[in-house]
């Protein structure tokens, strides 16, 4: 299985290139770790790639777009029909995504994993719907394995496509009115929290809503009791098929040692199903930004990452993660074209 393959070919990073790398950034022209986190970008995007002379890469956000059943349980404060307009929205450059991938100079790709709309043929969508949104979590599996298993495909396969097109960054994005349902269900699955604790406001739902979705989650757990042990059988029974690509599209660049910038909630999300099916790709994960959505905050610390940015965001479709891209490209050219204090005749420190 394309899976399990991806997963042998992920490998731990050479720590003797981020002392190379660090070697380097102490002899640059300021006090040594004066730029703290850029600092630390630089020598992690070195230590993953093994450039030790690296390029700005070329990037690359992919923004993965999917319905879900629960949306009838009265989850989320937009219709269901709002995923194919944003599609749509995202297609014609208008989105927020779009702004901050202009501004950072990334491209957007844009994947119809499982809209419940027939989009046809229209220019710049990936076609690679499984099925036309999830299942009613809280009374059924979201999926059967078999689609949880082509979700994680159809991102492994993307990210490889972007390799060999010569990306060299990636960025995670997704869209689905009620995401954040399976995503909060995920996340108390993977890190052990109580579902109070790790779910929030989604898209401006008021607390007595929240308190509802809350149930909604324990409901379904207390049906499929989901265990973190096997987390594809968790993203089968609970999650969506915009978490499962996102969680292969980060299997898939880790295999090809691509560092991957993480969004939000719902990429944070899809992070732990991807760490549950092989823990060494944390090494290639960067946080963007820690959203307000109080299971954001659960997964980093999970995971061990520290957030570049804290926004207030809680958009999604990519928007942290293009900021975040923006980041690695200023560290990437502190690192290559600051001069270093034999170059410049500055003298360094006694």
């Amino acid at each position: 299985m394309l899976i399990e393959e991806v997963c042998r070919r992920i490998q731990p990073l050479d720590l003797s290139l981020q002392a190379k790398a660090q070697a380097h950034l102490s002899r640059l022209t300021k006090p040594q770790g004066s730029l703290g986190r850029i600092e630390e970008l630089a020598a992690s995007y070195v230590t993953v790639t093994g450039e030790l002379k690296p390029n700005i890469p070329r990037g690359m956000v992919f923004t993965f777009a999917a319905d879900h059943g629960v949306t009838v349980e009265g989850v989320s404060a937009y219709p269901r029909e709002v995923t194919p307009q944003m599609v749509l929205n995202f297609l014609r450059g208008g989105a927020g995504v779009n702004v901050f991938a202009r501004h950072a100079d990334v491209r957007v790709r844009v994947v119809d994993i499982g809209v419940d709309y027939e989009f046809g043929s229209i220019s710049g969508l990936i076609h690679r719907k499984i099925m036309r949104g999830t299942h009613n979590l809280a009374r059924e599996p979201a999926m059967t394995r078999e689609q949880a298993e082509q979700a994680v495909t159809v991102g492994i396969e993307l990210a490889m496509e972007a390799v060999r097109e010569g990306v060299g960054l990636i960025g995670t994005g997704e869209m689905g009115i009620g995401n954040t349902t399976p995503s909060a269900a995920i996340a108390a699955v993977m890190t052990g929290r109580p579902v109070a604790e790790v779910t929030g406001h989604g898209t401006g739902i008021e607390e007595a809503h929240r308190l509802h979705k809350v149930r909604v989650i324990e409901r379904a757990l207390d049906l499929h009791r989901p265990r973190s042990a096997y987390p594809l059988a968790v993203l089968a029974k609970v999650g969506g098929l915009e978490i499962g690509g996102l969680a292969g599209l980060i299997l898939g660049a880790a295999a090809s040692r691509i560092p991957v910038v993480l969004d939000g909630f719902i990429a944070g999300a899809a992070a732990l199903i991807a760490v549950g099916l092989q823990p060494l790709c944390r090494e290639y994960l960067i946080a963007a930004h820690r959203s307000v959505e109080p299971g954001h905050r659960a997964i980093l610390d999970h995971l061990g990452l520290t957030p570049l940015l804290n926004l207030d965001f809680r958009l999604g479709e990519g928007t942290g993660a293009c900021l975040g891209m923006d980041l690695v490209c200023a560290a990437i050219k502190v690192y290559t074209e600051m001069a270093t204090f034999e170059e410049a005749g500055v003298a360094n420190k006694v």
